[in-house]
């Protein structure tokens, strides 16, 4: 039988949980994980109560609190970490579990040098978030689509689907000064005359950051801005 103490422990409320996965690295005992788009607690006794997760959760989800529970375990953690490699983590803080290679259908081989695409669909230049100011004339009045930097390599239709009759901004919510694109986004959202705003990004959990960077700004500018969320899947599919 499972002996459970009254010790501090961390608490994840899910209606405030959106799965961006932020609070992942931060964990080094590995106690927490995405579960079905929500950040779960594997093991009460991988949990020390320390609470160096807590500063990372951009929705204020995680809190710690006092109740009976599993001792924290030390071995029982190294052993964890040991048996389970998903636990390692690629420099953006995902699981390495991520990195795959896909088979591609055979077609016809290609020309070495490509005479002929599609027609692109950009409109504006630079595209990048860091780049743009905000009283650029090409965000006056425009459906803007903020994407993170791996959904058009991922998504075949990204120009034809989503990025036609939109001015464009790039960002990585993981990579980049989050705090700096945070205040750029408001700033632009404040200053240009933006209908509504679409945010595309990659299903892996560090991507989810650029929808709060999104939801921030558009509370922050003071306008009522129509939102609204893509997930594109890594092998190129779209999940919503």
């Amino acid at each position: 039988m499972t002996t459970k103490t009254i010790r501090q422990i961390i608490k994840i409320d899910d209606e405030k949980c959106n799965g961006c996965g932020l609070c992942i690295p931060s964990c080094a005992e590995g106690a927490l994980q995405i579960i079905d788009g929500k950040a779960r607690l594997v093991s009460e006794k991988y949990c020390d109560g320390l609470a160096a997760c807590l500063a990372e959760c951009p929705q204020g989800a995680l809190t710690i609190e006092q109740r009976a529970a599993e001792d924290f375990d030390e071995a029982a953690v190294k052993l964890h970490l040991e048996e389970n490699p998903d636990g390692e983590e690629l420099p953006c803080g995902c699981s390495s579990a991520i990195v795959t290679r896909f088979e591609q259908p055979e077609t016809a081989e290609a020309s070495p040098v490509e005479t002929s695409s599609p027609p692109s669909t950009l409109s504006q230049w630079p595209v990048q978030l860091t780049l743009v100011p905000p009283t650029a004339s090409f965000l006056q009045g425009t459906d803007l689509l903020l994407t993170a930097d791996c959904v058009p390599f991922a998504y075949a239709g990204f120009h034809q689907y989503l990025l036609k009759n939109h001015s464009l901004l790039v960002a990585c919510p993981k990579l980049d000064d989050f705090q700096a694109h945070l205040q750029k986004l408001t700033g632009i959202l404040r200053q240009s005359d933006i209908r509504s705003l679409t945010v595309v990004h990659m299903e892996v959990p560090c991507c989810f950051g650029l929808v709060h960077i999104a939801r921030q700004a558009v509370q922050s500018s003071g306008k009522d801005i129509p939102l609204q969320e893509i997930n594109i899947g890594i092998k190129g599919d779209r999940k919503s």
